[in-house]
């Protein structure tokens, strides 16, 4: 794994305001570790594929250690990576170049005593039982949040809200996919879920719910296990992620007016709720930056640019490509 070596005010600079607590709480920690755009200053395309990762470990009012290493799938396991201390503080650091889309586990070694990360909350538990820290980079696909029948009723919701399953904008998602070069296939779409509507908008969800709002987490999983028990005992000859759009345009109908026959009000009260956190998250997705694992390939800002042009020019009023670094957009300064 390649290291980089980056100076304490750099480090302080970014994180300084979510550690800086007398009472040693840390605000917005999901923001740890510290996931970065990285460029090598010479080659956009080559970069765009890397993530500076930045690990933190430490807490204000406990006495600093003697030692910090770091363990971890995106290096070799038995080799303790040294982390440093930041200047005079009781934080040490060491970041890390890291390929994007991927998903890995780590343990900080703590005076040589193996120790979860104190302020990242995303765990997991391996096959083994033990229980790792882990984090995942840019236009990660890989499905941290739910389960496989979870994300296919999802994405059945989701096409019923966004625009991209119309004639006109299948049409125009064939257009795009099909016009793209070859450059932007290797380096954005190979990222894109394709389990998921070509925009990536569960993915967006999936990645959403596992940091920024993880709070909001249980609302999906609550509200996706009646969802599935209410469209089976309306068709139990199907899976719900395999039955007709009319099932989830009734079922979509009868969340929206809080009325649905069989839904346990009990287990999840409002179901209109849901939807309006869902269509928030969904729209998010669909027009947000590529890095966040929705608006795949920058499809979501290629279909606002086509629709929305001067009708006397033909220019459009929404040329995102000259404010976007390469390879999507033309911005030589900008790095995500």
């Amino acid at each position: 794994m390649q290291l980089l070596q980056k100076d304490d005010v750099a480090i302080l600079n970014v994180c300084a305001k979510y550690l800086a607590r007398d009472d040693d709480r840390v605000t917005e920690p999901w923001r740890f570790p510290i996931i970065d755009s990285y460029s090598d200053g010479v080659d956009p395309a080559a970069s765009y594929a890397f993530n500076e990762v930045t690990f933190v470990y430490g807490r204000a009012r406990l006495q600093s250690p003697a030692a910090v290493s770091l363990v971890g799938s995106c290096a070799n396991l038995y080799e303790a990576i040294p982390l440093r201390q930041i200047a005079d503080t009781p934080f040490w650091t060491v970041t890390a170049i890291v390929p994007k889309g991927e998903v890995h586990t780590y343990k900080f070694i703590v005076d040589g005593v193996p120790t979860l990360d104190p302020i990242n909350p995303q765990r997991t538990t391996l096959d083994n039982g033990r229980e790792w820290s882990r984090f995942f980079t840019q236009l990660c696909s890989q499905p941290v949040s739910f389960e496989r029948w979870e994300l296919k009723v999802l994405e059945r919701l989701t096409n019923h809200i966004l625009p991209f399953r119309t004639e006109a904008g299948q049409n125009f998602l064939d257009r795009f996919y099909y016009a793209a070069d070859r450059a932007s296939k290797t380096s954005q779409y190979a990222h894109a879920y394709r389990l998921d509507q070509p925009v990536g908008v569960v993915n967006y969800i999936d990645k959403l719910l596992a940091r920024e709002e993880s709070q909001h987490l249980l609302d999906y999983k609550l509200c996706l296990r009646e969802i599935d028990r209410v469209l089976r005992r309306r068709n139990p000859f199907l899976e719900p992620g395999d039955m007709p759009r009319e099932m989830f345009v009734d079922l979509y109908d009868d969340m929206w007016r809080g009325a649905v026959d069989g839904w346990d009000f009990n287990s999840y009260q409002n179901p209109k709720y849901f939807l309006q956190l869902l269509r928030r998250h969904t729209f998010t997705g669909a027009f947000s930056h590529p890095k966040y694992g929705g608006n795949a390939a920058a499809a979501g800002w290629a279909y606002l640019e086509e629709r929305f042009r001067d009708s006397a020019t033909g220019q459009s009023f929404f040329n995102w490509r000259r404010v976007t670094e390469q390879p999507l957009g033309t911005d030589p300064v900008y790095r995500g």
